[in-house]
């Protein structure tokens, strides 16, 4: 199916600030589909190759599967999250809207700020992290020129818990995802393309260190599942299977950002199906077959590229690898945590802030968020906060994809998705059918997301209430869809929303 080019017969921002469209949120001209099937691969290669895809599976092996369980479990975690991600990535490509205005037409032109916030907030969150693990391989690197930084006098204040040098570091790699974003979408294609390849040899180069050191992949790809029992196995499957799914639950539902820019349906849906599971897979087996190997070599697991390129003893060796690493995490980066958040923050108030002014909000909020402290505590924030977080995002994408597909059979209209009194201004721009179905869609999640960041005793409800939280962005997904889908059935007929009167308001 060939992208539609939408021609638009919309004022732009007036200087009073009550537009709802502006140059970065219009929909993408003809002339500008440039991306084809190996943009997105690349793009999907660059996401995918860094640190956390390395040490995917590691929490899987610990929790007793062995290597075959835990690589086909990734698998098949991103085959699932392959289909949302090409369902609503056909919007993008068909109408050329990014993911904010495509959120309009379920939750209203004002009430798609709820699923643009809740997006964003994760992505800042990400964004400072990654760019504090960026910052910490600059300073591995001038370690290695000068072992004396260590011992730099701490001249910020205490309150900031981070000495000078790392701070300045992480200022740098901040910096460079700022560059790449002031630069523009085009810069990011650009850098995700002529690295993906790179990328990609750098992975391989290391699975052929590890086996050529260790003669062989060593005892750890033999070892035999922890599982006595189909039972045992399937208690912990499903709850692994969520988290693999939950790992890009947040990219699914704004990838329109980037299939905006397709040149037709199949360059996205091919591209992004070659490159999500396949890449994800690959480098989840090349973190668990490198880490068995440094059992031989070294004496006992590492699960850390960063530690293990640290043993190295050829300096060259080490300050190649950590460059590597640092462009892993800058392909990452500013493709999964900068495009987002900068649309949905010009979402916001489109007179006034547009695709790059969004961008260094979020930039700078992820300084603010003090990423440093966040890490030093990995299981309390990245592990619990931010993985149950993104899992909680299903309700959103059971509404957006029950709208689209269900309810609208993939037709919007594009100029009404610009306008403060057209179809989808719903109640004083606000769907409440959509804000029920994602409150009902998110409710039986809670108990089990506030035992898991501790804010609630277990004991506090039936074990089978807690439990559901192991199946969050499933359950969420469908319970939201189903809901939404309920009490907007008779509102919708070929796609046409046929009065604004939903659940008796008026708009």
């Amino acid at each position: 199916m060939e992208a539609t080019t939408v021609t638009l017969d919309l004022t732009l921002p007036s200087e009073n600030g009550s537009s709802l469209i502006n140059h970065d949120l219009a929909p993408v001209s003809h002339e500008g589909r440039t991306w084809t099937t190996v943009n997105y691969l690349a793009l999907w290669v660059g996401m995918s190759v860094c640190i956390p895809t390395y040490m995917i599976a590691a929490s899987l092996i610990q929790g007793g599967m062995n290597v075959t369980e835990a690589v086909l479990t990734v698998f098949l975690g991103n085959l699932i999250v392959l289909i949302p991600m090409i369902l609503n990535g056909h919007v993008g490509a068909k109408y050329g809207i990014p993911f904010p205005i495509f959120s309009r037409a379920s939750f209203g032109v004002k009430g798609s700020n709820i699923p643009a916030m809740l997006r964003a907030v994760v992505a800042c969150g990400w964004f400072g992290i990654q760019c504090w693990i960026g910052g910490s391989t600059l300073y591995t690197i001038l370690k290695v020129f000068n072992p004396a930084i260590d011992t730099f006098p701490r001249v910020l204040p205490a309150f900031l818990g981070v000495s000078l040098v790392p701070f300045l570091c992480f200022l740098v790699f901040w910096s460079i995802n700022v560059f790449l974003l002031w630069k523009g979408i085009e810069s990011i294609k650009r850098l995700e393309t002529f690295c993906a390849p790179f990328l990609i040899l750098c992975g391989l180069a290391l699975l052929y260190w590890a086996y050529v050191h260790a003669h062989g992949f060593g005892t750890m790809l033999a070892t035999p599942s922890k599982f006595k029992t189909n039972g045992e196995f399937f208690k912990f499957f499903f709850p692994a299977l969520t988290g693999m799914v939950g790992y890009w639950a947040t990219l699914s539902l704004n990838i329109p950002d980037f299939t905006r820019y397709a040149k037709d349906q199949k360059s996205q849906m091919i591209g992004q199906a070659l490159g999500l599971p396949t890449t994800m897979t690959l480098f989840a087996f090349i973190g668990v077959a490198v880490t068995s190997a440094t059992v031989v070599i070294y004496g006992n697991s590492i699960w850390d590229p960063i530690v293990l390129i640290g043993k190295f003893q050829n300096p060259v060796l080490i300050v190649f690898a950590m460059l590597a690493i640092c462009l892993a995490t800058l392909t990452m980066n500013v493709a999964a945590n900068v495009v987002a958040p900068a649309n949905d923050f010009a979402n916001l108030a489109p007179a006034k802030i547009d695709f790059k002014k969004g961008g260094y909000i979020a930039a700078v909020i992820g300084i603010l968020m003090m990423p440093w402290k966040l890490l030093a505590d990995p299981t309390g924030y990245i592990f619990t906060w931010l993985v149950g977080y993104s899992a909680l995002l299903g309700p959103v994408a059971g509404i957006l994809l029950t709208d689209y597909f269900l309810l609208r059979k993939c037709k919007l209209d594009v100029n009404d998705l610009y306008q403060e009194s057209g179809v989808y201004s719903y109640q004083n721009g606000v769907n409440v059918a959509a804000v029920i179905a994602l409150l009902l869609g998110v409710l039986p999640n809670v108990p089990g997301f506030l035992v898991q960041i501790k804010a609630m005793d277990s004991t506090a409800m039936p074990d089978f209430i807690v439990g559901l939280y192991h199946y969050a962005w499933f359950l969420g997904l469908f319970i939201a869809g189903i809901t939404y889908f309920l009490l907007m059935r008779n509102r919708i007929q070929n796609g046409v929303l046929q009065d604004n009167h939903v659940l008796g308001g008026a708009s």
